[in-house]
């Protein structure tokens, strides 16, 4: 209870409380991992997008995510919200890459993490990997998470895009959102971005075996401003789409 005075008398206040215990585990390894309290209401939304993922059916298919933004501090941004925690290889990323509100960006040539996740994890033909950008850099290599070009790679470029197959690769090309693919069928997957779901008729093959990488694909590095990854299996990207665009507009509303 926090007290609120009023004349004449001390009235107590319940202090606000998630209401789902994954977020609240994830908050506090947040807070500890920053070392003070996040706001309220940057809780508030963290707690509301677990909910929420969690009524659209689509929390139990991510397997590996990061909220690059809302925590204080580049290493409460690297705390896991699903998963195991990611590399931040070399520890080149640096606290002045992190914005609270639009999140992590690459340097395109060095910086990047590895997710901890590796491309077969998931079944062949129930995986999807998604990133919210703040912004993208046009005609850059890569654009979130990937592992390679070899049969069965997962890739996630600006205009170029493949899930668990050979090609060819669908070329769609990013905007400032969510952007991702996710296969639910061996002859198909779903491409999203602009607010827009599209399908790519493409045969899946057995799933390269390589860590998943954000903000690099082998040689080839990003500089795009990142704020939140999903890796898993199959799920409604325009449902994501939702949930995520909802707290990353929250955390700007939220955070002075």
């Amino acid at each position: 209870m926090s007290p609120i005075y009023v004349p004449g008398k001390v009235v107590l206040r319940k202090t606000w409380q998630p209401m789902d215990a994954d977020a609240a585990a994830y908050i506090t390894a947040v807070e500890t991992a920053d070392g003070q309290a996040l706001e309220e209401k940057v809780k508030i939304a963290i707690d509301n997008f677990v909910l929420g993922c969690k009524a659209d059916g689509i929390w139990t298919a991510i397997k590996a995510s990061c909220i690059l933004a809302g925590a204080r501090t580049l290493a409460g941004a690297l705390v896991p919200l699903v998963g195991t925690a990611p590399t931040n290889v070399g520890g080149l990323f640096v606290q002045a890459d992190y914005n609270r509100k639009t999140g992590l960006v690459g340097d395109g040539s060095t910086k990047h993490l590895n997710s901890s996740r590796n491309n077969n994890a998931d079944p062949q033909n129930s995986k999807h990997i998604a990133i919210y950008g703040s912004s993208f850099v046009s005609g850059a290599a890569i654009a979130g998470i990937t592992s390679n070009f070899p049969s069965g790679a997962s890739i996630l470029y600006q205009n170029v895009q493949r899930i668990n197959d050979n090609g060819p690769s669908s070329t769609v090309s990013f905007v400032a959102g969510l952007c991702g693919v996710s296969r639910a069928a061996a002859d198909s997957y779903s491409i999203r971005s602009n607010q827009t779901t599209t399908t790519a008729t493409v045969s899946s093959t057995t799933p390269f075996n390589q860590s998943l990488f954000v903000f690099r694909n082998a040689g080839s590095y990003g500089a795009h401003r990142l704020a939140f990854y999903s890796i898993g299996e199959s799920l409604d990207l325009a449902l994501l789409d939702a949930r995520v665009t909802t707290l990353i507009n929250a955390f700007g509303a939220a955070i002075p």
